[in-house]
C-alpha cells in the first residue's frame, strides 16, 4: 500500500458500483490520502456516501494474473484540510505540483476498517484493522523524529541516500529522502518517487537508524 503509485477506488451512486483510477499516498498511520477534484464522479460519490474500498496491486509472479499480490481495503472517506498531509501526498507524487493548487482539488483521507489480502493464486486472508495498521507508538515516535532524520540524511549523508537509490534500481540524480514512517521511507528526484521498505516495523530510533544504514551499505 505504501509503495503504490496508483490504485482502484470503488464508490457507489444510488446503489450502482463505480470504479476509477486514483493516485494514493499513505499517511504514517496507513490511512490513505487522495488528492481529488470535485469535478470527478468518484468525489461526488464520496461526498454523498463515504463508504468505499481501494484495490492495491503488486506485480504478477507469472503469466497468470491471479498470481498478482493484492489487497482490498475497506473504509470511510473524509475531506481533510491538513497542509502536512498534503505535503506528504505531494512527496509521493511530485509531478502533481503543477495542479496541486487548482481550486477544484482537495485532500481526502480514507480511514481503514478492514482488508482482504490475497498473496497470490488461492491465497486469501481477511484482516481486521488492528492486524495490519502500524503500532500507534511507532507512528508517533517516527513522526517526532522525521524532520530531523530527513534533514540529517540529506545534508550529511547524501552519498548514503544515493546508495539507497541505487539499491532500489534508481538512476543517479538529485535524489533526496522525503518522508519516513514506521514501515520505510520515500525518496524523490523531484519528478519520480522510490520506496524503501524496512525489513521490520521501526519501533525505536535505533531500529530506524539501523534500517537506513543497512539499506545504504547493501
Amino acid at each position: 500500500m505504501r509503495a503504490a503509485s496508483s490504485a482502484t477506488l470503488a464508490t457507489s451512486a444510488a446503489g450502482q458500483p463505480f470504479a476509477s483510477l486514483v493516485t494514493p499516498a499513505a499517511a504514517p498511520d496507513l490511512s490513505v490520502l487522495l488528492w481529488l477534484s470535485t469535478l470527478a464522479e468518484h468525489t461526488r460519490h464520496l461526498a454523498a456516501d463515504p463508504r468505499c474500498s481501494l484495490l492495491f496491486q503488486g506485480a504478477a509472479t507469472g503469466p497468470n494474473p491471479q498470481t498478482t499480490p493484492r489487497v482490498t481495503l475497506t473504509g470511510l472517506a473524509e475531506r481533510v484540510d491538513d497542509p502536512a498531509l498534503k505535503a506528504r501526498w505531494l512527496a509521493r507524487h511530485p509531478y502533481a505540483a503543477m495542479y496541486a493548487d487548482f481550486a477544484d482539488f482537495g485532500l481526502w483521507r480514507v480511514v481503514p476498517e478492514a482488508a482482504l489480502l490475497v498473496g497470490g493464486f488461492a491465497r486469501a486472508q481477511r484482516l481486521r484493522a488492528d492486524q495490519f495498521l502500524p503500532d500507534p507508538a511507532a507512528v508517533a515516535l517516527v513522526a517526532a523524529a522525521e524532520s530531523s532524520v530527513v534533514e540529517h540524511m540529506n545534508q550529511d549523508h547524501a552519498t548514503a541516500v544515493q546508495r539507497i537509490v541505487a539499491g532500489l534500481g534508481g538512476a543517479p540524480g538529485p535524489w533526496r529522502l522525503t518522508k519516513l514512517d514506521p514501515d520505510g521511507c520515500d525518496l524523490s528526484d523531484g519528478e519520480t518517487s522510490l520506496r524503501l521498505a524496512f525489513r521490520a516495523e521501526a519501533s525505536s530510533i535505533a531500529a530506524l537508524r539501523q534500517e537506513l544504514v543497512t539499506a545504504s551499505t547493501v
